[in-house]
C-alpha cells in the first residue's frame, strides 16, 4: 500500500474488526428508492428534481463494505505474495542444498569407482605382468625340451651305429652278449625319452597358447577398465562452472545389457582367476620339466655308464681271450716245430734201418743159394731171419710212429690255423668294440646338453 508499513498496521487493525451485516438487502434499493419517491411531498419542484439522482446507486454502508473487501484482498494478495516468496526462497535454498548434496554424492560415489577400478586394474595388471613373466619362463623351458631333443639324436645315432658296427663281428664272436643287451635297452631308452620329450613340448606349447589367450583376455579387460577409469575420472572433475557440460536427455535411461556391480566385479575376478589357475598349471609343467630332463639325463648317464662297462668288461674278455688263443698258438707253433723235427728223425731213423736190413736180407739171399746139404737151417740161418724180422717190424713200427706224427703236424696246423683265425676274429672283435664303438662313445653328449643348457 501506498501509506506504508504504518498503513499496512493500521489496515491490519481494521480488518481485525468483524464489519456489521447489511440493514437493506441489495436486491430491496430499488424498491427503497421507489419509497423515497413516494414519501417526498406531493406536488413540489424539490421532490421531482431529486428523484433521479437516488436510482441504482450504493448505500454508505455498501460502500464501505466495498472498500473493505478491496483492502481485505489486497491485504491477502499481498500475504499470499510474501508466503510465496518466502516458500520459493526456502525451496530455493532447499534445491540448491540438494543439488549441491547430490553432486557431492555423485562425485564422490565416481571417486569411489575409480577406486574399485583403481583396484581391479592393478590386480589385472599384475596378473597380466605375472602371466608374461611365467610364460617367458616356460617359453625358456620349451627351448630346454627342444634342445634336449636335440640333444638326444647324437646318442641315438651313437648307439644305433655301435649295433651296425658290431654286426660286422665274425663267427663266432658274433653273438648276442651283454653289450647288445644294452645297446637294445639304450636305443629303447633313448625312443622312449624322445617321445616323452615330444609329448611334453606339445603340452608346453599348448599351456604357452592357454597363457596368452588369458593374457589377452585379461589385457582386454585391463583396456576396458583404463578407457573407464579415464571416462570416470574427467566425469569426477566435471563442475558447475565447467565450460563442455550440456544437456543429454536421453542418458538419464538404464541400458538393459549393463552389468550390475557384481557381475561386474565377478567378471574381472573370474579373468583373474583363470589367469591365476592357468599361471599355477604353467608353474607345474615348468617343475615337471626340471623333473623330466633331470630324470632323462640321469637316465642316460646311468645306460651310458652301463653300456661303457659292459663294452670295457668285453673288451677285457677279449683280450683275455685273445692273449690265451696267441698263448696256445705259441705253444701249437713249438709243438709244430718239434712234431716237424720228430717226422724228419723217424724218416732218418727209417732210412737208417733200411741198410741193416738190406743187409741181413742180402745174406739170406746169397745163403739161400747154398748147395745141397749146405742149405742148413743153422744158428746162423735163425739169426739172420730174426734180424730181418726184427728190421722189418722196427722199419714197420717207425713207418707207423711217422703216420701218426704226420696226422699230429697235420692236426696240429688245422690248430694253428684255427687259433689265428680265432685271434683274427677277437683282433676284429677287439678294433671294432675298443677302436670303433667305444672311441665313437667318447661324443656320447654332456648333461648340460642333455638337459637343455646348451
Amino acid at each position: 500500500p501506498a501509506g506504508g508499513p504504518g498503513a499496512m498496521a493500521q489496515a491490519r487493525g481494521l480488518l481485525a474488526k468483524e464489519p456489521a451485516p447489511r440493514a437493506v438487502p441489495a436486491s430491496n434499493l430499488p424498491m427503497e428508492v421507489c419509497e423515497v419517491g413516494l414519501n417526498a411531498v406531493p406536488d413540489t419542484s424539490s421532490g421531482l428534481a431529486s428523484a433521479g439522482f437516488h436510482t441504482a446507486k450504493y448505500l454508505p454502508p455498501e460502500w464501505r463494505q466495498r472498500n473493505f473487501d478491496v483492502y481485505r484482498e489486497a491485504f491477502a494478495g499481498c500475504e499470499r505474495a510474501e508466503r510465496s516468496r518466502a516458500e520459493a526462497k526456502e525451496l530455493t535454498k532447499q534445491a540448491a542444498a540438494a543439488a549441491q548434496r547430490a553432486q557431492q554424492d555423485s562425485t564422490a560415489a565416481l571417486g569411489q569407482r575409480l577406486q574399485d577400478i583403481h583396484f581391479w586394474k592393478t590386480e589385472l595388471q599384475k596378473v597380466i605382468e605375472d602371466l608374461d613373466a611365467e610364460t617367458s619362463l616356460l617359453s625358456a623351458q620349451k627351448l630346454r625340451l627342444e634342445r634336449a631333443l636335440d640333444a638326444t639324436e647324437v646318442p641315438y645315432a651313437i648307439a644305433t651305429d655301435n649295433l651296425q658296427c658290431r654286426e660286422r663281428r665274425q663267427p663266432p664272436d658274433l653273438v648276442s652278449d651283454e653289450v647288445e643287451k644294452e645297446l637294445l635297452k639304450e636305443v629303447e631308452l633313448i625312443r622312449n625319452i624322445q617321445e616323452l620329450l615330444k609329448r611334453t613340448l606339445m603340452q608346453a606349447g599348448n599351456q604357452m597358447r592357454l597363457n596368452r589367450d588369458h593374457k589377452e583376455v585379461c589385457e582386454m579387460d585391463w583396456s576396458d577398465k583404463v578407457e573407464t577409469y579415464n571416462i570416470d575420472d574427467k566425469c569426477g572433475r566435471y563442475s558447475n562452472q565447467s565450460t563442455n557440460i550440456q544437456f543429454h536427455p536421453s542418458s538419464v535411461k538404464f541400458d538393459e545389457s549393463a552389468s550390475t556391480p557384481e557381475t561386474w566385479a565377478r567378471f574381472s575376478h573370474d579373468n583373474i582367476y583363470r589367469a591365476e589357475q592357468e599361471k599355477l598349471a604353467s608353474i607345474s609343467l615348468r617343475a615337471l620339466i626340471d623333473n623330466i630332463l633331470h630324470d632323462v639325463s640321469e637316465d642316460l648317464r646311468m645306460q651310458r655308464a652301463a653300456v661303457n662297462e659292459a663294452f670295457t668288461k668285453h673288451c677285457g674278455e677279449l683280450d683275455d681271450a685273445k692273449h690265451t688263443l696267441e698263448y696256445h698258438l705259441k705253444k701249437i707253433l713249438k709243438e709244430i716245430g718239434d712234431q716237424e723235427a720228430n717226422i724228419a728223425a723217424l724218416k732218418q731213423a727209417i732210412r737208417e734201418k733200411e741198410a741193416p736190413l738190406k743187409v741181413a736180407q742180402t745174406r739170406l739171399y746169397d745163403r739161400s743159394y747154398r748147395p745141397n746139404v749146405e742149405l742148413c737151417r743153422d744158428e746162423a740161418q735163425f739169426r739172420l731171419i730174426s734180424e730181418a724180422e726184427e728190421l722189418t717190424a722196427s722199419i714197420e713200427s717207425l713207418k707207423k710212429k711217422l703216420l701218426e706224427s704226420e696226422e699230429s703236424l697235420r692236426n696240429l696246423e688245422d690248430t694253428r690255423m684255427n687259433l689265428e683265425k680265432e685271434i683274427a676274429v677277437k683282433t676284429n672283435s677287439i678294433f671294432i668294440d675298443r677302436q670303433k664303438c667305444m672311441a665313437h662313445r667318447m661324443h656320447y653328449p654332456t648333461v648340460l646338453k642333455l638337459v637343455g643348457y646348451q
